[in-house]
Order: structure tokens, then sequence, then C-alpha cells
């Protein structure tokens, strides 16, 4: 494997990426909170993660991918108090609505998917085994129940994600877990476990009635599915403080060992120079934006920007991803109208993407090689159909094909909101020699000025995808729609 280097958030600089053990990875992502629909800053960074994975899948390691969904959350059950519904109805429905979404963005389903309500045990493991090592405190809650809440005080190594001084962290240290109360030792403490009115909905703990806070939940089930220390823990830079730095308080001083050996987040998403916001009236959901454009265009737009910057959306920049979407796809659909069997990908286009992508998974590089050989290719093709012949020697023709399919396959930009895949013949099974033999067939009729059966060949190729071209010169072409 050539050197992969990566940006990591802990120690702010790009480093070697070694794993925990030779040729596997773990890695864990943050999930969506299912209230709502998926917006497109939920598009980018499941994007930028799916494509980490890939690529490094295609690297050679074992990647176990695990993200989580928070069905557990104030937000939740104001929703279903404004649907008369239940947590777990709205959950499961946006679930599905999330599932539908990232498989239009050809997002790969995650090995494992814990959610929050399934995993209630081994957060209650993880609070008691705080409250063992004395980071974790109870106080009296509602109903007769208790709240638990973490000392950040006595964790030393608070603040190393974020850079952020204790003094700085008070107003946001709490995070998502309603109205705090009034007898925490310290403001900056947060909140573990929630009691909660038995009239709203919640579970039974060993401190009564009420639901759990919301960093408990992924240091938890990272810890069920991963165990204790992981390579790669990402996310949206919005969730660097305080969520990703409240898991590193929870997780380390349990394990006696650093939580992730990289932390990774990507950048911001605005929309017209703004941060996306619904007060601001710019909210889009991702099933909304692709009814008017294709959700390879989307991904292919989040991909010419590096991860970690910051990225602007505006019609004109979707406008332009279209076009390009418009180049690349037509270079992939001769590619796949190739006999490509047997066939090694160009040497020099494939080192050339590897090593745009090993310097911190650098998806504009990674792209400016596709877009290469896509010129190629379509110039190519337009030289085949509108002579006969083309340019390029056929071996080099189908190398550079099979090196852009396997490009387009780790950047996860496929036809049709399909996987990439190497076609050497054409649908319901009707080989090249078939084609040919009709084609044949057709130039004899048309010879014999048999029109009407000349004509009933043609709507039969076109109906198997085939296009006919006819040239001044009496002959046909054949090329596959």
């Amino acid at each position: 494997m050539n050197s992969l280097n990566v940006f990591n958030s802990l120690s702010r600089q790009k480093e070697p990426f070694v794993p925990l053990e030779a040729g596997s990875v773990k890695m864990y992502v943050c999930g969506v909170t299912v209230y709502d629909y998926c917006h497109l800053g939920h598009a980018r960074t499941y994007v930028t993660w799916d494509t980490v994975r890939r690529y490094l899948e295609w690297k050679g390691y074992r990647v176990t991918y695990v993200q989580n969904f928070t069905d557990v959350d104030d937000k939740i059950l104001k929703r279903a108090r404004e649907q008369g519904s239940s947590m777990q109805a709205v959950s499961e429905q946006f679930i599905e609505a999330y599932r539908k979404d990232m498989e239009r963005l050809n997002v790969k389903t995650a090995d494992a998917y814990p959610r929050a309500t399934t995993s209630l045990e081994a957060m209650y493991r993880l609070i008691r085994d705080l409250e063992l090592k004395q980071f974790a405190y109870r106080v009296r809650g509602q109903e007769g129940g208790e709240d638990v809440y973490y000392a950040v005080g006595k964790f030393d190594g608070y603040g190393k994600l974020s850079g952020r001084k204790l003094a700085d962290m008070q107003a946001g240290a709490s995070g998502r877990v309603g109205a705090e109360g009034a007898e925490k030792r310290d403001p900056s403490d947060f909140a573990l476990w929630k009691s909660a009115p038995h009239s709203e909905e919640g579970f039974e703990s060993p401190w009564g009635w009420g639901r759990p806070g919301w960093h408990i939940e992924c240091s938890a089930m990272v810890r069920q599915n991963l165990g204790d220390r992981i390579d790669i823990h990402a996310g949206g830079a919005d969730l660097k403080f305080p969520h990703h730095e409240n898991e590193i308080a929870q997780s380390e001083p349990v394990a006696g060992e650093p939580f992730a050996k990289y932390w990774m987040h990507n950048g911001f998403l605005n929309i017209d120079g703004e941060k996306m916001s619904k007060s601001l009236g710019n909210f889009t959901t991702i099933r909304d934006l692709l009814k008017t454009y294709d959700p390879m265009a989307l991904r292919l737009f989040f991909l010419q920007t590096q991860y970690r910057s910051p990225i602007d959306l505006t019609d004109e920049s979707l406008t332009a991803a279209t076009n390009a979407w418009k180049t690349l796809s037509a270079a992939l659909q001769f590619a796949r109208s190739l006999a490509l069997q047997g066939v090694e990908p160009e040497g020099e286009a494939i080192a050339s993407f590897e090593t745009a992508m090993d310097d911190d998974f650098s998806s504009p590089g990674g792209l400016a090689v596709a877009f290469d050989l896509a010129k190629t290719l379509n110039k190519e093709q337009n030289q085949r159909i509108h002579t006969g012949a083309g340019v390029l020697p056929e071996a080099v023709c189908q190398a550079k094909a099979k090196a852009l399919l396997e490009i387009a396959d780790v950047l996860g930009l496929a036809i049709a909101d399909s996987p990439v895949e190497t076609v050497t013949e054409v649908p319901n099974d009707l080989s090249e020699a078939d084609i040919q033999a009709l084609l044949e067939r057709r130039n004899a009729a048309r010879r014999e000025k048999n029109f009407s059966a000349a004509d009933e060949i043609r709507a039969r190729l076109e109906a198997e995808g085939i296009t006919i071209l006819d040239r001044a010169d009496g002959t046909s072409h054949w090329v596959r729609s």
C-alpha cells in the first residue's frame, strides 16, 4: 500500500495512517437524530464518510463501519406530540426516509446501525463505570428519580479536541438534554441521565424513569459495537464541541486509553454564502433538492471540494456540477459498452488517482484524474460514432475505460443511481454477434429497398438499448445507448 496521510483533528496536523490492527479499520460515524427529513448538510457529511470508507476498502483494508441512529431525543418527543404519535413511530418514519435518501446518493449501508433505544444497557454500564471511578455523580431528579452528571473538572484532558479552555465551555457543554438541574456541582457538567415525569416517554433505569443524555449514547454504542478503542471517529465539524469532546471525556477514564486514534471532521455547508437554517428560509432537504437535480450531480458537487473545507451551494454551482456529471456519465456509459473482462486498468491513471487520494482523501485531485480519462474516452467515442474508427488502439481504450470505471466506483459515482459495473453484454442477453447479425439483415433489407423490414429491425435493436448510426457511404455502425 502507498502511504495514506490523514488530517487528525486531535493533533491538528496530517499524520500517516497506521491502523491499530494491520489491515483492519474500525470506523464510527455519528448518525442523525431522526425527527425530520435529512438536509443537505447531512448529505455532505455522509457522502464524505462513504467516500473515505470506499477508498480505505479499495486500498485493501477490512473496514468495519458503524453509524448510529439517535432515536431518543427531546426533538423527537416534540415531533411525536405534534403528530399525536410516539417517539418510536416518529423514529421509524425518519429512519426509513434516511435510508431512501442515502440510497439515492449511492451511500453504502453501514455494517451496523445501533440505536439509542437498543443500546440502553450499554449506556447503563458506562454510566455506572463512570460513577465507580468518581467521574459521575447523582442529584435529585423528578418524581423521585435521579439525574446523573459528568464531572468535567475531574478529566484533565477536557478540551484537547476542540482546543477550548474549560471556562469557555460553560454555555455549550450540557448538549441537548433539556433544562439543566440547579444542583449541578459545576455549570460545565453535562447530563448522562435525565429523570422525567412518568407521563412522558422514557425508560426505567438504575436511576429511575427518564432518558439518556445525548453524549453518552455514542460513547456506549462505540464501546458495545467496536470496543474501547477505534481507528477513526468521524462526523461534521459542528460535533467537535461539545459532542465529541464529551465522548472523549466519557470513554477514556473507563478504558484507560485513547478513545479514537484519528478524529476526522467534514467542513460546513453554506447556501448562497449563508449558514443553512430554517430561520433564514434556506433550509433544504435532500429529497426536495433531488426533485430538480440528479443525485450523482449532487454527490459530484460535494467531491469537488476537499472534505475539510467549507462549501457553498448555489444554483450556479449545482448547474455546473450537473454539466460535469453529464460529461462523466457519457464516458462511463461508453466505458461500460466495451468488452473489459480480464482488462487491467491503466496503471498511470490509477497511480495518479491514488497519489491524490492518499493526501487526506483529496477527492478534487481524484476527480481530476477521472475527468482526464472521461475527456479522452468521450473524444474516442465521438470518433467511432462519426467516422467508424477510433484514434486509440483498442487495448489502450479498454485500459482507460477500466480505470475510469474503477475510479468512479471508489468515488461512489454511479450511472442511473446504480453501482457502476463492467458490462460485457447488452440487456436481455443480446450478444454482440446477435447485434451484428441483425445489423447485416437490416443492411440487406435496405439494399433490397425493403424499408419496412429494415425499420422493424431498427426498432427491435432500439428496444434493446442499441442505437444504429447510418453513414453516408451506406454502411452502418451501432452503439449501446
